[in-house]
């Protein structure tokens, strides 16, 4: 069964857990959409489609060219994700109610781990550290990986960059990423075009912006406050590391991009230890990217 984090937590009884997985999805527009499927084991294996075998017309007693299409063989592993959240037993006995001063760190908690998720779906790099898993960054290559130009410093973004952007994804994206000020800029060219304003709801009803009627997702502070998609990206025209990147991506379980996880995330009630009450959150997730063009990158792009 797949289930987007917000359609899971409908199915979910305990509140406790409800209520953390529901700060998940509220504070981060990618796992307010990804969708997840069940993995069983510590690593799923799953063969990616590659080339398609070749096919032809054939005349009347002629036969076929032999023609195999190639899989390659991919592995995606799952990883673990969590922390304990702590309340001094101190501060209930001069504050008030324990529920509700745990909810405050259970919720805090539960933010930190929604932001950490999102900062690797970007920018996770397995090789600098083993306890993560790849981001887009590292797994988009070739003509997915879309330079904005060759200028030192980088480039200032066009319409035409994201179009080509869009177009990079077979079957169009779901959603376009970038960073506020990238969404402004996006804006502003479809005003000076004379274009129509365009927005849609998100899964919450809030209007938010959109180009070509695909969503707009702003992605903005990790769990320590700084930027995820920030302006400080090497430029492929050198210089300054001074350019941020946009990204395009298709959803789809087991045939474009998704999440993993080994059941549903853990919510626990460690109780009384010592002098804190605890809650460990804790999710045993990973991502997949299921086709080669489900999603693309542009980068290089300057903050002009």
């Amino acid at each position: 069964m797949s289930l987007t984090l917000l359609e899971a937590a409908k199915f979910v009884q305990d509140p406790l857990a409800r209520g953390v997985i529901e700060i998940f999805f509220l504070n981060s527009p990618v796992l307010e959409r990804l969708p997840f499927f069940n993995v069983n084991g510590q690593a799923y294996k799953y063969n990616r489609e590659e080339t398609l075998p070749g096919i032809a017309f054939r005349g009347i007693n002629k036969s076929y060219t032999e023609s195999t299409g190639i899989v390659n063989p991919q592995v995606e592993a799952l990883y673990i994700l969590g922390g304990i959240s702590q309340v001094d037993r101190a501060l209930v006995k001069t504050q008030g109610n324990v529920n509700d001063l745990r909810s405050v760190y259970d919720a805090m908690k539960a933010k930190a781990a929604a932001l950490e998720y999102t900062k690797n779906f970007f920018k996770g790099d397995n090789a600098d550290d083993p306890n993560e898993f790849d981001g887009l960054d590292e797994r988009l290559t070739g003509n997915q990986k879309i330079a904005a130009g060759s200028t030192s410093g980088g480039d200032t973004l066009t319409l035409d960059m994201v179009d080509s952007l869009i177009d990079a994804v077979q079957g169009g994206p779901d959603i376009l990423f970038m960073n506020k000020t990238m969404r402004r800029k996006i804006n502003k060219l479809i005003r000076a075009a004379n274009q129509a304003q365009e927005t849609v709801s998100d899964a919450f009803g809030r209007q938010i912006s959109a180009y070509g009627g695909i969503p707009i997702g702003v992605i903005e502070e990790d769990k320590d406050g700084n930027a995820i998609l920030p302006f400080t990206e090497d430029n492929p025209g050198g210089s300054t590391a001074a350019s941020t990147s946009l990204y395009a991506v298709k959803f789809g379980v087991a045939e474009n991009v998704c999440g993993l996880q080994a059941g549903t995330m853990d919510v626990l009630d460690l109780g009384l230890n010592r002098t804190f009450y605890e809650t460990l959150v804790e999710w045993i997730c990973g991502l997949g990217v299921f086709h080669p063009k489900a999603a693309a990158r542009l980068y290089g792009v300057k903050n002009a």
